[in-house]
């Protein structure tokens, strides 16, 4: 069974840092695009960063304006996202997700671009 497990989450003052971890199961991913979505109450899902196969690559969501950073190890079929100086706004359950087919780019950004999703961690950040 394909699994992807989010950690990391929890309650952080504005201005502070979460690393959110995602590890997967159940398939190799180590050649497969992965990323970072999230939905706030109300909101639609959507996009935070994803990486590339081997972590050459980076894309993110333009409200990101290099806060955030995605990296991934894949000896331990895990991928990261540092979050720093984070405010009200990043509220939000945080999803993690993969691409079932193989690619050197990152630049995936639709929630239609991705075959697997985790069950999310939330991200609550007090002002």
């Amino acid at each position: 069974q394909v699994q992807l497990v989010e950690s990391g989450g929890g309650l952080v003052q504005a201005g502070g840092s979460l690393r959110l971890s995602c590890a997967g199961s159940g398939r190799s991913f180590s050649r497969n695009t992965m990323g970072w979505f999230r939905q706030a109450p109300g909101k639609e899902r959507e996009f935070v960063a994803a990486i590339n196969w081997s972590g050459g690559s980076t894309y993110y969501g333009d409200f990101v304006k290099g806060r955030f950073t995605i990296s991934r190890d894949n000896a331990k079929s895990t991928v990261f996202l540092q979050m720093n100086n984070l405010n009200a706004e990043d509220t939000a359950v945080y999803y993690c997700s993969a691409r079932s087919s193989s690619s050197g780019s990152a630049y995936y950004n639709a929630r239609r671009d991705y075959d697997y999703w985790g069950q999310g961690t939330q991200v609550t950040v007090s002002s």
